[in-house]
Order: C-alpha cells, then sequence, then structure tokens
C-alpha cells in the first residue's frame, strides 16, 4: 500500500489516468486509436467522467488489449476512480483540498491517491482522499476492493502509517500477516478523543 500526492484538480487527475491508459494500449496496438472515443476537449469535469467511462468500455471490449497486466493496471486504476471514488470526485472542487505533509517542513495542497498494488506493482485498488487524511485509515478500504477483485491477500506491507492500532486488528480479524513498522500511536499510546492527533508518517510528526 501507498499514497501518492496530487495538487490537481478532479478533472486533471481523470485527464492523467486516461492518458496512462491510451499510451498503455497504444504501445500494443496503436491502430485501436481508430475504436476509441474522442478526447474531451470541455472544461468541465462532467464531461471528463463521460468521456473516461466510454474510454474504458471501449478498452474493455477488446478482450486481448485488455488482458495485457500493464493495461489491466491502468484501467483498473481509473474505473477505481469512475465506479468507486465517482461521488468524491463530483463532490470535490479546490475549495475542499486541504493541506497535507510531505516533511516536517514540506507540506503540499491538494489530494492524496491511495493504491494497493501486488508484488508484480499491478494496482488492485485506488482511493482519493484530501491532502490532510491519514493513510493508514485507508487501509482496511483498499483490502476490501481488493479482496472483491478477487486478489487473495495474505500478506500487507506499508511503512508505520499502516500498523496502527485498528489496523492490526482488522489484519489479525482476516488471518492477513502486517508488515509494518510500529505507529507511533502504538508504542506511544493513545490520547482521548478530545486530545487525540493523527500521526502522519511523511512528515514525522502528529498533524
Amino acid at each position: 500500500t501507498a499514497a501518492r500526492y496530487s495538487q490537481k484538480s478532479p478533472r486533471e487527475v481523470l485527464q492523467e489516468r486516461s492518458k496512462k491508459l491510451r499510451k498503455s494500449v497504444y504501445e500494443i496496438d496503436e491502430n485501436i486509436k481508430n475504436t476509441l472515443p474522442a478526447k474531451n476537449t470541455i472544461d468541465n469535469l462532467d464531461a471528463e467522467i463521460k468521456y473516461c467511462q466510454d474510454l474504458v468500455k471501449a478498452i474493455e471490449k477488446n478482450d486481448v488489449i485488455a488482458a495485457y497486466p500493464k493495461v489491466m493496471e491502468k484501467l483498473n486504476m481509473l474505473n477505481e476512480t469512475l465506479e468507486d471514488d465517482i461521488h468524491h470526485i463530483q463532490a470535490c472542487a479546490d475549495a475542499d483540498a486541504r493541506i497535507g505533509h510531505k516533511s516536517v517542513d514540506t507540506s503540499f495542497f491538494g489530494y492524496k491517491t491511495h493504491i494497493a498494488m501486488t508484488e508484480e506493482r499491478i494496482i488492485t485498488a485506488a482511493t482519493i482522499t484530501t491532502g490532510e487524511k491519514n493513510d493508514g485509515k485507508e487501509l482496511e478500504t483498499l483490502i476490501t476492493k481488493s479482496q472483491k477483485a478477487g486478489i487473495k491477500v495474505k500478506t500487507i506491507i506499508g511503512d508505520s502509517a499502516y500498523s496502527e492500532k485498528g489496523n492490526i486488528e482488522f489484519a489479525n480479524r482476516n488471518n492477513i500477516k502486517l508488515v509494518a513498522k510500529l505507529n507511533p500511536s502504538v508504542t506511544q499510546g493513545f490520547r482521548k478523543k478530545e486530545d487525540e492527533f493523527q500521526f502522519n508518517k511523511d512528515a514525522g510528526m502528529y498533524v
């Protein structure tokens, strides 16, 4: 599991993912361009969503192309956004972005993409959150999505953000091995709810 940072708008996120999907397809068969829908040129989120949905449908119709691992990865990434995060993307405006921290001295304003991937680096699930969200809170959702996609999860490898108490309990309940450095919230104990902070593993501090 991992988190990626984005200072892009929801429409730009969709454009980036659809571009990567098209590129992976063209690398296999450039002639397929003629069968894909025309790119959206309207500066409108709903129009971009419609284009991405049409693009996914067109590629999924070609069983041979869609079966290539590099295409499948990009297809899954875009599909996850459209199917599971569509309500979030539509609700998000730039005003909804939040301050996140990459390090103690470096912050960013925008969104984060949380992903789960196999050892072969094939993406099996993804979620999008505002920048201040704790990476570890997305673990259960990522694993559940991966399992629904047919992935048998036996071991989770992540950094200290993913080893908080709730994730350890989730892993134990589901007989999954969690490999991650212990989160400071575990080693240093918990605060009362009103005094609670979330540990930001990228910044190495509580926020």
